[in-house]
């Protein structure tokens, strides 16, 4: 317990403001966030991510039946459907938030579904897929790492973002991580994350950086409401969350498979695929049922493990009872926000980092022929493209131009399909032409002339 509990608490540390921003961040489009004269409906929220973050996190780690993977997967709310619910919601108010929250619960239910055809549409996921999706992931998270050790969202713009003493905080959480991961021993090794954490803590705290008075305005306890912004329904909210749910699941896949194979040495059996991605529809849709986001697993809570080598899931329960706590007390919460964001982005850098590195490592295993190649770069070029420059959208229906510019859904999609179609000798056979000194049909190589 002694070494479980440290341990828990730092998978929770590594994903809380993740948790976070999501709900902050949709508050804020729709007029209710930071600054607002009730800002009652964000708390509420952010209660909320925190309870129902733990209870999925539940699910993935005990099990409910066939609900769960019984592998120690972190859930919390996802940064997939952010695209997705701005424009539900912006400039709207509280109001919006019932439409959302309806589609979220819809969209949970058809994820939950999924489930059953996870064996049956496995061939259709190889790690092709699934590490690029992760890749996906882990590429749009590191943005945010450098946004939060700059200084975070209420900075940008002003002359603080970017300012040396953000840096400076972010940058003694990686010192200090990577010093005591790689010279210390024990304890101090395995936690290496939690306790550079601590030491940015400490800085910031020398630095006269943290304040306390959101503890003393928090209240004493905050009871989840069902039903709480509503029940409304809209067409175009439920087709997005029922298409970004599909590209969780695939994350989900990645997640399960990149703990199995990176960490136990062996592959994800149908039952922990099925069982993650039936966690993922249920902690979803019942998060929904209570005004929270969605939910899904945490992919920098697997870069966490791959640097602990700690694959108990018992200890990822600590963490999961540890969140419960924290919504349903929001004292507790407002402990933990009490932590500068820059320290926690100093965290997240070396998790979002080991993301990406974890989609390198399912990758590996990939035939990097042709036909791959191409699978893969005309996927991850056109998605990252459309997601860097989304006003090249402009001319499409607002629905297409919210789905197209989200990244992971138009990778996945794409990559999908060619590697659906592309008949694998094709290219394969256009490469021994090349070999031979011929060319492909409509390609010419380097040497030929013009």
């Amino acid at each position: 317990m002694a070494l479980a509990l440290p341990l828990g608490i730092q998978h929770v540390l590594a994903m809380f403001v993740s948790n976070l921003t999501p709900p902050i961040i949709i508050a804020g489009a729709a007029g209710f966030g930071f600054g607002s004269a009730d800002p009652s409906q964000l708390i509420y929220m952010i209660q909320m991510a925190m309870l129902f973050a733990g209870i999925a996190t539940l699910m993935q780690t005990v099990g409910f039946g066939p609900i769960g993977a019984r592998l120690p997967l972190v859930q919390g709310t996802s940064f997939a459907f952010i695209p997705v619910m701005i424009p539900i919601v912006a400039g709207r108010g509280v109001g919006a938030m019932a439409e959302l929250t309806t589609a979220a619960l819809i969209g949970g239910l058809v994820h939950g579904a999924l489930s059953v055809f996870v064996g049956r549409v496995r061939f259709a996921l190889p790690p092709l897929i699934t590490g690029l999706v992760v890749l996906m992931i882990g590429l749009s998270l590191m943005r945010i790492g450098v946004q939060y050790s700059a200084g975070g969202v209420p900075a940008v713009g002003t002359p603080a973002f970017g300012a040396g003493t953000s840096w400076l905080l972010a940058g003694v959480v990686v010192l200090a991580t990577l010093g005591l991961k790689f010279f210390a021993r024990g304890i101090w090794s395995t936690a290496s994350v939690l306790l550079g954490l601590l030491a940015g803590y400490g800085a910031a705290l020398v630095m006269g950086r943290v304040s306390f008075a959101a503890v003393a305005t928090a209240p004493l306890v905050m009871v989840p409401q069902p039903f709480h912004f509503g029940f409304a329904l809209s067409a175009s909210a439920i087709l997005g969350f029922v298409l970004t749910g599909f590209v969780s699941s695939i994350e989900s896949i990645g997640d399960v498979e990149a703990i199995c194979e990176g960490t136990a040495g062996r592959p994800a059996t149908d039952a922990e695929l099925k069982g993650a991605v039936a966690a993922d529809g249920a902690g979803t849709a019942l998060a929904a049922i209570f005004g929270a986001m969605p939910n899904t697993t945490f992919s920098q809570n697997v870069g966490l493990i791959a640097i602990t080598g700690m694959m108990s899931r018992h200890v990822v329960t600590l963490g999961a009872l540890f969140l419960i706590v924290c919504g349903l007390a929001p004292k507790i919460g407002a402990v933990i926000t009490t932590i500068p964001i820059e320290v926690l982005g100093g965290g997240v850098i070396v998790m979002f980092g080991m993301v990406a590195s974890a989609a390198l490592s399912m990758l590996s295993g990939v035939t990097w022929n042709q036909r791959n190649m191409l699978v893969f770069g005309v996927s991850l070029s056109l998605a990252l493209g459309l997601q860097l420059e989304p006003a090249t959208l402009a001319h499409l229906p607002e629905t297409a131009r919210m789905l197209l510019s989200s990244g992971v859904l138009p990778a996945a999609i794409l990559a999908i399909v060619l590697n659906l179609v592309l008949p694998p000798e094709v290219l394969d056979e256009a490469a021994d032409g090349a070999a031979d000194g011929e060319s492909p049909a409509g390609v010419v190589l380097a040497g030929d002339g013009a």
